[in-house]
């Protein structure tokens, strides 16, 4: 949008629209005092809310004047719009800010910040409430239409949320080595064409062409660069407790879907422990079964509900329990009393593609040639053999409607086993 320095100034001699907003900026010394901060973030919010569109500081709303921004301290200015984009709104909104030199009437140069705001996969809420624009001027929405907004944005929308195209990106951000292995001697050859049709890419608003959410996850190097939330965050503790004081191994695990399915596994298995007995022979007794973490793992990145900003997948290892926490609740009308009965994919696309990556991980038991199955036998195989290794069956609770708790229970040394 107004790519061209001269486009953009044709538009702002145009004026405010509900794609275009204008700015001067104060100072009293460094500080800046004009606009408001708060104000500034309900603007920046509404327009996330909108529609994408520009911001420029420098330009005067009223008379359409190129003021400018004096060259020392534009640093101060762009610091200023990180800030109030991280912390002054919730969720915080990733913009694009540029720097671009320009005519004033005079056709003396003038410096003026430019600041690309995206529509939004999320609501934004500024300082005093949630806004969207209309025309030239943003308004506060009221609670029906705020409802609208976050179901459109919502999973329950017609497009799932992991086939909504994601701000700022392109297919070049898909590595084609990871897209490729989705291929089938059915697939188009035109390489456009079968990511279009595999969901990995998408059009926007703008008709822009970006990366979909479950094209990240699973054919791009680095997902947690665009999805911030989207990585497993492990944690190993000594003894029962959850204490900082007492972490034995800690890593945040990122990469695309399959490989943190992998290295949570690896995660698991590194620091759990092996009991061994003679009985005549030699006989290994592990806390947890492996086969058992995996489909844990593989049904935590899958059905996790990705639309929850800042949330993301927790795996604790205990003394005597492993906790899995999901963010998001149960999907559709399952509970947790029929997770085992039942089936229902809150992310299709990325269940599809997890169907189509070949197993990476050493499971004893597990006879999966691909990641996931969609026959629901994940849930019964992580009851069964984790029933069986340890004696008791493992727990899923909801926590406060917005994560999904699984705790597996170690097995104990053969000698501390209770009838």
């Amino acid at each position: 949008m107004y790519e061209n320095p001269s486009d953009l100034l044709k538009q702002i001699a145009l004026g405010e629209d509900s794609v275009l907003e204008l700015k001067t900026v104060e100072f009293s010394g460094d500080k800046i005092t004009g606009p408001h901060r708060n104000g500034m973030a309900d603007e920046l919010a509404a327009m996330a809310n909108t529609a994408s569109g520009v911001i420029v500081l420098g330009v005067d709303d009223k008379t359409r004047a190129v003021q400018g921004i004096p060259a020392e301290k534009l640093d101060i200015v762009e610091g200023w719009i990180r800030s109030i984009s991280n912390d002054s709104i919730e969720p915080p909104l990733d913009c694009l800010i540029r720097k671009l030199a320009v005519p004033d009437e005079q056709g003396q140069e003038k410096i003026i910040l430019r600041v690309d705001v995206p529509q939004s996969l999320f609501v934004h809420k500024g300082p005093n409430g949630y806004f969207r624009r209309i025309g030239s001027s943003k308004r506060e929405m009221k609670p029906d239409v705020l409802a609208r907004l976050f179901q459109q944005r919502s999973q329950t929308r017609l497009i799932r949320f992991d086939e909504q195209p994601v701000p700022n990106t392109s297919a070049d951000n898909l590595n084609p080595q990871l897209w490729t292995r989705f291929r089938t001697v059915l697939s188009s050859r035109n390489d456009r064409d079968f990511l279009e049709k595999m969901k990995l890419i998408t059009k926007d608003a703008e008709n822009a062409v970006r990366a979909t959410v479950g094209g990240l996850l699973l054919a791009c190097d680095s997902p947690e660069a665009f999805l911030s939330n989207a990585f497993i965050q492990a944690v190993c503790y000594r003894g029962n407790e959850r204490s900082a004081a007492y972490q034995l191994d800690a890593r945040d695990i990122v990469g695309p879907l399959d490989i943190q399915i992998r290295e949570a596994c690896k995660f698991v298995e590194r620091n759990m422990r092996v009991f061994a007995t003679k009985a005549p022979w030699r006989i290994e007794t592990p806390q947890f079964s492996m086969n058992a973490v995996f489909e844990a793992a593989v049904n935590a990145v899958a059905h996790r509900d990705y639309s929850i900003y800042g949330s993301k997948i927790r795996l604790h290892v205990f003394a005597d329990r492993l906790e899995l926490f999901s963010p998001g609740t149960i999907p559709n009308t399952m509970t947790v009393e029929s997770i085992s009965e039942r089936q229902s994919a809150r992310n299709e696309l990325i269940s599809s593609l997890l169907a189509r990556c070949p197993m990476n991980v050493d499971a004893y038991g597990s006879r999966r040639a691909f990641i996931m199955d969609k026959r629901g036998e994940g849930v019964p195989v992580i009851l069964s053999e984790s029933k069986e290794l340890s004696g008791r069956m493992p727990e899923y609770r909801l926590i406060d409607d917005a994560e999904l708790l699984l705790t597996i229970y170690a097995a104990q040394p053969p000698q501390e086993k209770t009838d």
